[in-house]
């Protein structure tokens, strides 16, 4: 369906927010330099650090470099999305699975009631955000219309280059939007579609694969596009420069 110029069938909805949401990203990395692309703001930040330098539980990357990931836990701010997961009908075994917890912490999660407590975690890098993003849509990728067998965590060499690291993820992001263009109807509402090995991606109709991967596109490019005016603003830590 359409309405003058603008687009309404539930695939064309979703490439024009792609589409807005990748030309904004292009905008607010203009410039980026690797002393920016690296910079940490406060201690204790999760970035992209050389191999024998990384002390992070569970980092990871196939070169010299590896993207710092911390000790698998399910955040507060995914509680709503494991009780929906449970309502679904997803046995508690594999919603631990998807989140790398035990079945005893996705119970805790789901007997929890009333507010909860925001989630204390890293604060992250533009390199951190930025490699996070290249290498969730590189796996999707793979595990949708690629060959589904080569690990997410290996498919990404991190790099200290903050030029090669936003090539790189724009090459990412246009391989991904090229392939989703051309998915029927009936393959939006296919589960399974996407069998990519993290999360629930195999457990849901490929449309809310799709509108996952903008909301991480989204959510990711507002955090960088803060720590930029932070840093052009002279924000050490605390106060100005």
């Amino acid at each position: 369906m359409e309405t003058g110029d603008v687009r309404t069938d539930r695939l064309s909805v979703l490439i024009d927010q792609f589409d807005q949401a990748r030309e904004m990203a292009e905008v607010r990395l203009t410039g980026l330099g690797d002393d920016e692309y690296l910079w940490e703001p406060v201690p204790g930040c999760h970035s992209i650090r050389r191999r024998d330098e990384a002390t992070s539980p569970r980092a990871f990357g196939p070169g010299d470099w590896l993207l710092d990931q911390g000790a698998p836990d399910i955040p507060a701010s995914e509680y709503a999305e494991v009780a929906r997961q449970a309502e679904s009908g997803m046995p508690i075994e594999k919603i631990a699975v998807d989140w790398s917890v035990s079945v005893e912490r996705v119970t805790q999660v789901l007997a929890h009631t009333g507010p909860v407590e925001p989630d204390a975690t890293p604060v992250t890098t533009i390199a951190w955000r930025l490699g996070h993003l290249h290498f969730c849509f590189a796996g999707t990728w793979e595990w949708t219309f690629g060959e589904r067998q080569r690990d997410p965590r290996q498919l990404v060499d991190f790099t200290p280059s903050a030029s090669l690291a936003v090539e790189r993820l724009f090459s990412a992001l246009d391989s991904w939007r090229e392939r989703i263009a051309t998915v029927t109807p009936e393959q939006l509402d296919t589960i399974g579609f996407s069998q990519y090995p993290y999360g629930s991606d195999a457990d849901e109709p490929f449309i809310g694969v799709i509108w996952g991967g903008n909301l991480e596109l989204i959510h990711h490019m507002a955090e960088i596009a803060l720590l930029r005016d932070l840093w052009r603003t002279g924000f050490k830590g605390g106060g100005r420069a």
